[in-house]
């Protein structure tokens, strides 16, 4: 099975280089989204599945790539709750403790009032199994999930047979990776990807 896992075009908060997790927000209007819809349209084509994070930014990009298709919605792949960081960028938060003890620790400690890394990889695990599971049942052989930066992150740093970490996998709005999953070595918990590549 071929799985295209793309992350949501740009918004105003990821042009401003902002925390957005759990704002809603819709996507900006650039001519880098309209050149990236064209640019992707090629690896989208035969896609018999869509599955997207329900947040707006992911679902406008899923109509621009997929028209036509309705997404299954899947509340388990939103993007990570940064809590008292959410909506803020590096210049108001790099003079504050709690950013700097973040900062200290990897990314690994929990956001303050926010999600720690494992309870976000264990979210996008389970909605990711969930979805896949689902494909494999139906016989689906290319499907698509239109999902965040974060939550790319946090399953392909789960099923990396190569043991890449979690930063290693951040993709620009926009990308995302192709990745190849056999179907059989999956239904008997082998559950790690075989070829992963960089869209």
């Amino acid at each position: 099975m071929e799985i295209l896992m793309i992350r949501h075009f740009q918004t105003k908060g990821n042009l401003d280089k902002r925390y957005i997790g759990k704002t809603d927000e819709t996507l900006a209007e650039t001519d880098h989204t309209k050149q990236l819809v064209q640019k992707r349209k090629k690896s989208c084509k035969n896609v018999e599945r869509v599955s997207s994070s329900p947040m707006q930014r992911c679902v406008q990009t899923a109509a621009l790539l997929f028209p036509g298709e309705t997404p299954v919605l899947c509340d388990k792949l939103r993007e990570c709750d940064f809590g008292a960081f959410e909506g803020k960028n590096y210049k108001e938060l790099r003079d504050t403790t709690a950013y700097l003890e973040w900062m200290e620790s990897g990314g690994a400690m929990a956001f303050p009032g926010g999600e720690s890394r494992m309870e976000f990889e264990e979210r996008c695990m389970e909605g990711f199994l969930k979805t896949v599971d689902a494909w494999i049942k139906e016989g689906v052989q290319k499907a698509a999930l239109v999902v965040h930066g974060g939550t790319i992150m946090a399953v392909l740093s789960q099923l990396d047979s190569e043991g890449r970490e979690f930063y290693d996998w951040q993709p620009e709005n926009g990308g995302g990776y192709r990745i190849f999953l056999n179907e059989q070595e999956w239904k008997q918990g082998n559950r790690m990807c075989r070829r992963i590549e960089k869209l």
